[in-house]
């Protein structure tokens, strides 16, 4: 009998150092990669919240030097990943190192790419084109939530197509991530409720995913209980340090189960949407969630029953119908605890730019995992739903 390829699973992940302080050991990890010369990316907001001089003095102390790359907008834009590489090959680096939340860390993997072939980064588009090693990658996230720090995803932004394009592959899996809840201190609460929902929405994604098996489902369900018991406290009190551990924990495992179940529909509307508007990745997440969960339970009513009882609902003696009404309120009720109450339409979506995001969403690489099989016209109604 024919061994049947589809259920074999893979798991990666990079070297994890999780805890308080573990930023200023970047030199240590970059010594051991015998760096010469560091890239050090990051971006003018997580420069002025002072995580980037934690690491320039780090590698200082060890005597290493390294070039300073600032220049990467909130979604990153191609030409700011062929900027990076001109830095990164004038000024001789051999080894990369990212500060800040999902936009650095992307920039990052993408100029790892770039150079490593010496071409464009728009031929890189899609699932396993890599093929060159990209050089040693160490990344310091700031906040908790997109989990580009453990994962194969990069996602950049083409802002003359107006779109976002994805990479996957192992080979950007970072090498080291040092997680250090202490950094994401800085994140005001707006940015902390968009990467919360990120991460969230990477769990259940995940969970439910064509893709996702045993090891990632452990990593997917304790993300989910770590995220919803803790996020609204811990954007009510930003000082206490113990509910950063667990969010940033819980960010962790959802990053683990994601990068290797995949995603979905959510992920394939989100970075569509992104694409069109520029707007914040977890917003446009959060935006979509409750709409695709709905669209998604029948195909995964069993996993979503799960998903139910992880985020606290009682489903004794209700029909799947019930358990489905009451997931969509749960997570309306947590987006507004943690203050979302957003539309498409107040961001300026009308029903004529719904067929163009629907197209792209099709085309995006996580629509291949989700759990009900989608159609142009099925998505477009999803969106009308967000509207």
């Amino acid at each position: 009998m024919p061994h049947d390829i589809s259920q074999l699973r893979k798991f990666v992940t990079p070297e994890i150092i999780f805890g308080a302080g573990s930023r200023k050991t970047v030199a240590n990890y970059a010594s051991t990669f015998g760096a010469r010369k560091v890239l050090l990316v990051s971006d003018p907001g997580v420069q002025a919240a002072g995580w980037v001089a934690d690491v320039e003095t780090s590698l200082a102390e060890q005597g290493i030097a390294y070039e300073l790359f600032t220049r990467v907008s909130a979604n990153p834009r191609t030409e700011e990943v062929m900027h990076g590489a001109e830095v990164y090959r004038a000024a001789g680096c051999n080894v990369i190192v990212a500060v800040g939340g999902g936009s650095p860390m992307d920039c990052a993997k993408a100029i790892g790419i770039a150079v490593a072939h010496d071409q464009h980064i728009i031929a890189f588009e899609g699932v396993d084109t890599i093929r060159a090693p990209i050089p040693p990658l160490i990344c310091i996230p700031t906040t908790a939530g997109t989990s580009a720090d453990v994962s194969q995803f990069v996602i950049i932004s083409d802002q003359q197509e107006k779109v976002k394009f994805s990479i996957i592959s192992k080979a950007v899996v970072p090498d080291v991530s040092l997680i250090d809840p202490e950094t994401t201190a800085t994140m005001d609460p707006f940015l902390s409720a968009c990467t919360g929902v990120d991460a969230l929405v990477h769990a259940i994604e995940a969970f439910v995913s064509t893709g996702s098996g045993p090891m990632t489902d452990a990593h997917a369900l304790e993300a989910m209980r770590l995220l919803n018991g803790n996020l609204v406290n811990m954007i009510a009190n930003p000082q206490d340090i113990v509910l950063r551990e667990k969010i940033m924990l819980g960010s962790l495992q959802a990053g683990l189960a994601f990068s290797n179940a995949i995603l979905g529909a959510v992920h394939a509307m989100s970075h569509s949407l992104g694409g069109f508007l520029d707007l914040p990745h977890g917003l446009c997440n959060a935006i979509l969630v409750e709409h695709v969960v709905a669209f998604n339970y029948a195909s995964a009513p069993d996993r979503f029953k799960v998903i139910a009882e992880t985020l606290g609902i009682d489903t004794r003696g209700l029909t799947s119908g019930q358990v489905r009404e009451r997931l969509v309120h749960h997570l309306i009720e947590l987006k507004k605890a943690v203050g979302f109450n957003q539309t498409l339409a107040m961001h300026g979506v009308s029903m004529s730019d719904l067929p163009i995001l629907s197209m792209h969403a099709m085309h995006d690489p996580c629509i291949l995992t989700n759990p009900r099989e989608s159609n142009v016209r099925d998505v477009e109604v999803v969106y009308a739903e967000a509207l």
